[in-house]
């Protein structure tokens, strides 16, 4: 049984990775249970064991982003206890996410993915407020620990951190990768965390990240 489950879960990770590709490579429209079902290799009805359907797929794959943003805080702050460093290893993962998965941007921002779907739409924002609401919180913990300064609004900042993921991905989308997200991140983030940062921390000097 406990074999069987493993199998089930598998398998739809492996649908919501083939919606998520064939999103981003020809947009909501053109996913549906047969093209799900030949990306991967199965009839039609060998999907309809794990989805009803393609609104189905399209709440697991919402709920999958929103999952793998909180897992981002997870990971980042098992490695470290500093709150700048964890905000730049979050912003790396984020920026990752977007290199990764082509269709983020598409799905995210889509009115057809919550056309008559206002529950919907209200589950993704929530999720997305949570997230806020981490990165909010680690600017909080830098602030007891005296390394990001008091004056500065938490809520403010996570919002403008995610700034400097979203608008970047928009045009990298909109540009078949031609924009380069990440130097625009990079960029954005030490403009950003040499604001946040008290006057008696040193700016640290890190190689430049490979492009991709």
């Amino acid at each position: 049984m406990a074999t069987e489950k493993l199998d089930t879960l598998v398998r739809r990770e492996q649908i919501i990775q083939a919606a998520l590709s064939l999103i981003g490579s020809h947009g909501l429209r053109r996913l549906s249970v047969a093209s799900l079902a030949r990306r991967i290799g199965l009839v039609p009805s060998a999907l309809y064991r794990h989805f009803k359907g393609k609104e189905d797929v399209i709440e697991a794959v919402l709920q999958h982003i929103r999952d793998s943003l909180q897992q981002n805080v997870r990971v980042v702050r098992d490695e470290t206890t500093d709150a700048l460093e964890r905000l730049r290893r979050l912003l790396m993962r984020h920026l990752a996410m977007v290199r990764d998965n082509g269709a983020l941007p598409r799905i995210v921002f889509s009115e057809e993915v919550y056309a008559g779907r206002r529950d919907r739409r209200a589950r993704m924002f929530a999720g997305i407020r949570k997230y806020l609401d981490e990165v909010a919180a680690i600017v909080q913990q830098g602030q007891a620990d005296g390394q990001i300064r008091s004056d500065v609004d938490p809520e403010t900042v996570a919002t403008l951190f995610l700034g400097l993921i979203q608008p970047g991905a928009v045009l990298w989308h909109m540009s078949d990768g031609a924009f380069d997200v990440t130097r625009h991140a990079e960029r954005g983030w030490r403009l950003l965390s040499e604001t946040l940062r008290t006057t008696q921390q040193p700016v640290p000097r890190r190689r430049p990240t490979k492009r991709r």
